[in-house]
């Protein structure tokens, strides 16, 4: 069988991602799973309103659809992280809207601390999932079954860990969607090759005087994530 002969069709239907925004998104756990799933269809920007969304590095993204109006038949509905993931947890309408469209979506989906707000919505009771490393005893506490992997998959439930992950989370995903083959191709055309000029990467490799570095740079944000998924459960005790 040729590669050729493996590609997408152009009379095959694009892929459509939804990608939820709120207030300290992290860029990056977005931008990567877009650049491979992007690049096969249309990408749709998600927030309450369509005023500009600012991420946790003062960037800002202009959503380009509101919860209430957004489509609701995605291919892949998308919720990364953020160091303010511990205040998306506690808002209802974020998790409202989850909740809702988990439904009708084929695939949900999430890179780092993204899955915590899947699960304080109620969506990975009894799935296997993954988030960023300092985040698993937040990720526990919503019902998951987390574990330690780059990009886990569950039924129609996929994961990324921390940041950098989306980019294995998007090939792996787009595998999924369209082939080993075009998730190749995908990959050679982001030229994604890497090479990391460290292998501090992981926690396993890196040790405890880095470790305690990044707890600092990290402000406390994984123990207000179990208090805010703890709160989110006494709360909304029949969606988690």
């Amino acid at each position: 069988m040729t590669i050729s002969s493996t590609l997408p069709s152009n009379k095959m239907a694009p892929l459509e991602l939804g990608i939820v925004l709120y207030p300290g998104v992290t860029l990056l756990d977005f931008a990567g799973p877009q650049c491979s799933l992007g690049l096969h269809g249309n990408t749709h920007l998600l927030w309450k309103t369509l005023e500009p969304v600012k991420t946790d590095l003062g960037s800002s993204v202009l959503p380009t659809s509101t919860f209430a109006n957004s489509r609701k038949d995605f291919d892949v509905l998308l919720v990364p992280g953020g160091m303010r993931a511990a205040d998306a947890i506690q808002d209802d309408e974020i998790l409202n809207f989850l909740a809702e469209a988990a439904k009708t979506v084929r695939y949900v989906t999430s890179v780092c601390t993204g899955s915590l707000l899947l699960g304080a919505a109620g969506l990975l009771n009894g799935y296997k999932a993954a988030t960023h490393w300092s985040y698993y005893e937040a990720l526990a506490a919503t019902g998951a079954e987390p574990v330690h992997a780059r990009v886990v998959a569950d039924r129609n439930r996929f994961s990324g860990a921390g940041v950098t992950a989306g980019i294995d989370f998007g090939l792996t995903l787009l595998a999924e969607l369209r082939g080993e083959v075009v998730a190749k191709a995908t990959q050679l055309a982001m030229e994604y090759d890497p090479q990391p000029p460290f292998q501090t990467g992981f926690p396993k490799n890196a040790g405890p005087e880095l470790i305690k570095i990044v707890d600092e740079m990290l402000h406390g944000s994984p123990k207000n994530c179990v208090e805010a998924v703890r709160r989110v459960r006494e709360a909304r005790p029949t969606s988690v």
